[in-house]
């Protein structure tokens, strides 16, 4: 593979991206392989920019497009059918891609992330009714980037505690704070995010037993007599949109001593509870939440960091399932789901950073018209 990209670099325009999909191991048997693995990607990530969802869409776009795809690679034998890219993406080490993903993402997104977001997506359709459960991806996000910053599947019989580990350990995250929800608060996770040099905000929730019911009560305590026995610091902000109106009273208790002394938690420096209101019309619903953190830092800091996890949700889950339709994708076989995920990941980030103000659906529909523009994508 990587004499292919050697060879075909001067051809036209260039595709950075494949430089680091270069030393991906080809599955196939030794010998002459009619459709280089370097052209079977660019074809998969330009058709799923453009569009495409599934395999057959993808062989069609590779039809349709001979012209676009030869001004970067020669595809002297065509394109793959849909039934020969599903054997490649099956096959294809989705480890070593991931691996390959997170060094390319690395390099183009150039600043640090700031705030890290981990979360666990299902893809839904991704199994056969009474066959294999459906594929678990748990994805790393950038908030405040909006970027993807690696992903890895959840192995069958297992869980995000696993997983999560592994994922941290593709990343480089000095400097970050990592964000996690409950099923990631474990002490082997929080100790792992401080060895790799970042810092940690957990949401704590029954899963930690104990420690959640002595934050609670304590947190409950100091606050109906007005937290004049600990150190706190203190933020509220309000928010109007859609008809609701939603308060939100971040409280830091910096005065962790004494829960150390009972559970001995990695790195632990603060208690953060957030209490929420939210007023819809005359219905008004109140919701209380608690977090541990590494970061001895105030109020007014750790509850942005707290709301931009939310991000991950909204910007990359929901976009996911809306504009890349994940939910209805029936990718099934293998190594297929996982690494076709990483593909609409690429995808996801290079039109997130294509410049001007079109939301990502039209951008998409806009590169299935364009080929200039598509073409551009590949260097956003």
């Amino acid at each position: 593979m990587a004499g292919a990209v050697a060879d075909f670099g001067a051809i036209g325009e260039t595709i950075v991206f494949l430089d680091y999909f270069k030393d991906m191991p080809d599955p196939r048997q030794r010998g002459k392989v009619m459709y280089p693995l370097d052209e079977v990607l660019l074809l998969c990530l330009l058709a799923v920019l453009a569009g495409a969802e599934t395999f057959i869409d993808i062989a069609r776009f590779g039809e349709k497009k001979r012209d676009l795809l030869c001004r970067f690679r020669r595809f002297e034998n065509g394109t793959p059918s849909h039934d020969h890219l599903g054997d490649i993406l099956a096959t294809l080490d989705a480890a070593q891609f991931q691996r390959c993903f997170v060094a390319w993402v690395a390099a183009v997104t150039g600043t640090p992330a700031e705030v890290i977001a981990i979360d666990g997506k299902t893809l839904r359709r991704a199994s056969r009714k009474g066959a294999k459960a459906a594929v678990h991806m748990v994805s790393a996000f950038a908030a405040r980037q909006r970027l993807v910053l690696g992903q890895i599947k959840v192995a069958e019989k297992s869980n995000e505690i696993v997983a999560i580990p592994e994922l941290l350990a593709l990343l480089v995250i000095e400097g970050a704070i990592v964000t996690i929800d409950a099923m990631g608060c474990q002490r082997d996770i929080a100790a792992q995010i401080l060895a790799q040099k970042a810092d940690y905000v957990l949401a704590l929730k029954g899963n930690q037993g104990t420690l959640r019911e002595d934050v609670e009560l304590f947190a409950a305590e100091q606050k109906a007599n007005g937290f004049k026995d600990t150190e706190v610091s203190r933020h509220q902000t309000i928010d109007g949109d859609h008809g609701r109106i939603e308060t939100r009273t971040t409280t830091v208790i910096h005065d962790v001593a004494w829960l150390q002394e009972r559970h001995a938690w990695p790195g632990l420096s603060s208690l953060v509870m957030v209490e929420s209101t939210r007023e819809i019309g005359d219905k008004t619903e109140q919701e209380t939440r608690f977090y541990i953190s590494s970061l001895a830092a105030p109020a007014d800091r750790l509850g942005p960091v707290i709301r931009s996890h939310w991000a991950i949700e909204n910007s990359l889950h929901w976009v996911m399932d809306m504009v890349f339709r994940d939910d209805e994708c029936r990718v099934r076989t293998d190594h297929a789901p996982a690494n076709f995920t990483t593909l609409k990941h690429m995808a996801y980030n290079l039109v997130r950073k294509a410049p001007g103000k079109d939301s990502l659906r039209l951008k998409r529909k806009v590169a299935a018209w364009d080929d200039d523009f598509l073409a551009s994508l590949l260097a956003a």
